[in-house]
């Protein structure tokens, strides 16, 4: 008898228990480490006030060479960090004895258009290095009048800072 039209079988589709259960065991992993550091906003905060220091600093240097006189930021590490800028009164004058002009914010964090000054976070501080007087004058050419400095931006959940570096001979800010 001749065979009429034979279906070949199919083999059935889908996922294994073993390859269900490894999907499960890679999401709880990722849901316990992963998650709350993606929702946590000390990063964000972290990286924002590096950027900021960063911005600062350079903006202390472009208006040293605009206005050839020597434009000062002092660094307060305490809580809350806190980076303040100040200007010469006079040209020559290597004391910073003034506030900056135009600049955005005061220290208080409010709009005053007086001094220009940056607050960390909550949960965001930095160090210098060296360590000591942590100021930073730039004279009227743009540069650094103490040697090559360091800021380090941290964050308490994250364990490597981020850092900014003051070139010595040039002022040449960058992270």
């Amino acid at each position: 008898m001749p065979r009429a039209h034979i279906v070949p079988r199919r083999r059935a589709r889908g996922f294994t228990l073993i390859e269900l259960v490894m999907v499960i065991v890679i999401l709880g992993v990722l849901a316990v480490y992963a998650a709350p550091r993606m929702f946590s906003s000390g990063d964000f905060n972290a990286r924002g006030f590096h950027d900021e220091t960063l911005g600062l600093l350079r903006y202390a240097q472009k208006t040293a060479i605009a206005q050839r006189s020597t434009v000062c930021i002092a660094l307060v590490a305490g809580p809350p960090a806190t980076a303040k800028l100040s200007v010469a009164s006079a040209p020559a004058d290597p004391v910073c004895d003034a506030s900056l002009v135009g600049s955005n914010r005061n220290c208080a964090g409010g709009p005053t258009g007086e001094q220009g000054c940056i607050v960390a976070p909550s949960g965001v501080s930095f160090s210098t290095m060296p360590t000591g007087p942590a100021t930073i004058n730039f004279n009227g050419l743009g540069q650094p009048t103490a040697t090559s400095f360091t800021i380090q931006v941290a964050n308490s959940n994250v364990p490597i800072p981020k850092t900014i570096t003051v070139e010595a001979n040039t002022g040449y800010v960058h992270d």
